[in-house]
């Protein structure tokens, strides 16, 4: 079959290389130079397959309001008048009940371990260099009472896998000596020992590497779609300035900007961008940069270290923060970028060249209850494989094998029911 994969980023990629493993003939189409560009290119580097409990929990909207209040804390919300903005606004608020939240959880922990063996096996199998490494992850707490509710979370998460550790604030020194410098502001830390970091721009460009060797897949970059047009009721090209391409089937995969493509069909996407920042900075010999992931919980800040510092080569340390619901623009707000620099100086003052540090913003597409759209979008010859939020690193390459197992009519790994389209509805109704 023609198969069109609209995206090159993580989710398009991965669904491109398995729907070519199935031997489909695949052209991914994307707006950027090349591949990983757009949400993917500087993301936090954190593949965090513990760490993928929703983002609407019990609680937040009372820490919402209190953060809306703070110009330095990690949520900024604008209002304006996007519907699409108050539509989220209300879903996520619906999904933040316990319930929602505890389902959830467990439907995500299985979608995310489900990816990290596609990756194992992906990696088995092709070469692909992304400065991938499995040290661990370390969030740390400064609140008592912050670090009694992580340990609760802890202990539902073991019913489903999740191998993780509840350490006091000695210990998290111990595992992590680079936190010295915060010490005394430790109330304690979760360890999970087996999360790994990544680069994801360096993913994509492997990725693509690999893909290009084969005869079944080719790329079209610099090459925007502007609509999708239909015939009989299908989806049945691709309309560019280029021209059109026409397939079997579409896949929606082109993050945010599937918007655009998927509203004059009348598919009405439960998405909105949450914008997040992050810096890359130079790890100079005799720099002290954290060798283990960590999550600062109380900044909810990651660093995570891509590449040691080798003689003749600087290493890379990334750091990412921030859920800003501001619109679509990806501009780089200097108040918000001095906030992150400052906090990241706070707790890792040697960790790096801070004044070398590279700014990048980018908008995660992310649904209400923080769980991807995989499957049949309602149109026949579209499927939709999107809405990864902040976990597309994470999840990427479990949808992607998913969404090509769903198209061939195989039996999947996990159930797929958790995270399609139609789950909108059924939640508005129950509501």
């Amino acid at each position: 079959m023609r198969i069109c994969v609209l995206g090159a980023g993580i989710a398009g990629l991965a669904a491109a290389y398995h729907l070519g493993r199935d031997g489909h003939e695949v052209t991914v189409l994307d707006r950027e130079a090349g591949p990983g560009l757009g949400t993917s290119k500087a993301n936090g580097g954190q593949l965090s397959y513990s760490y993928v409990a929703p983002l609407a929990a019990p609680g937040v909207a009372r820490k919402g309001m209190h953060w809306i209040l703070d110009g330095e804390a990690p949520l900024r919300l604008k209002p304006q008048a996007d519907p699409r903005l108050w539509r989220w606004l209300k879903a996520f608020l619906r999904a933040s009940r316990r319930e929602v939240f505890e389902q959830g959880t467990r439907e995500m922990l299985a979608l995310a371990y489900h990816s990290r063996g596609v990756l194992d096996a992906m990696m088995a199998r092709d070469p692909l260099e992304f400065s991938w490494r499995q040290n661990g992850k370390l969030v740390v707490f400064r609140d008592e009472g912050d670090l009694r509710g992580a340990a609760s979370l802890v202990a539902y998460q073991a019913q489903y896998g999740a191998k993780q550790q509840v350490l006091d604030a000695r210990e998290c020194l111990a595992l992590e000596p680079a936190l010295r410098d915060t010490a005394d502001r430790l109330a304690g830390g979760v360890f999970t020992p087996d999360e790994a970091v990544g680069d994801a721009h360096g993913f994509c460009e492997a990725l693509r590497g690999v893909l290009r060797g084969w005869p079944n897949i080719r790329f079209r970059f610099n090459h925007p779609v502007t609509a999708l047009r239909l015939s009989n009721g299908a989806v049945a090209a691709a309309e560019s300035p280029a021209g059109l391409v026409e397939a079997d089937a579409f896949v929606l995969s082109s993050g945010i900007g599937a918007l655009s493509l998927a509203e004059p069909l009348g598919l009405m996407l439960p998405l909105y961008p949450l914008k997040g920042y992050s810096l890359t900075v130079p790890v100079r010999a005799g720099d002290l940069p954290p060798e283990v992931s960590i999550t600062d919980a109380h900044h909810k800040v990651v660093y995570a270290l891509l590449d040691r510092a080798v003689e003749g080569a600087e290493g890379r340390l990334r750091v990412a923060g921030m859920v800003d619901l501001v619109g679509f623009a990806t501009d780089l707000v200097q108040r918000r970028l001095g906030t992150l620099t400052r906090q990241a100086r706070e707790v890792f003052p040697a960790a790096a060249d801070w004044p070398r540090a590279q700014p990048w913003a980018g908008l995660r597409p992310a649904t209400p209850d923080w769980k991807p759209i995989l499957g049949p979008s309602g149109i026949d010859g579209l499927w939709l494989n999107l809405g990864h939020g902040g976990l597309g690193f994470t999840i990427g390459c479990g949808t992607g094998e998913l969404l090509a197992a769903m198209i061939a009519g195989r039996e999947t790994g996990i159930p797929v029911e958790p995270y399609a389209m139609g789950r909108v509805a059924r939640t508005a109704q129950a509501a």
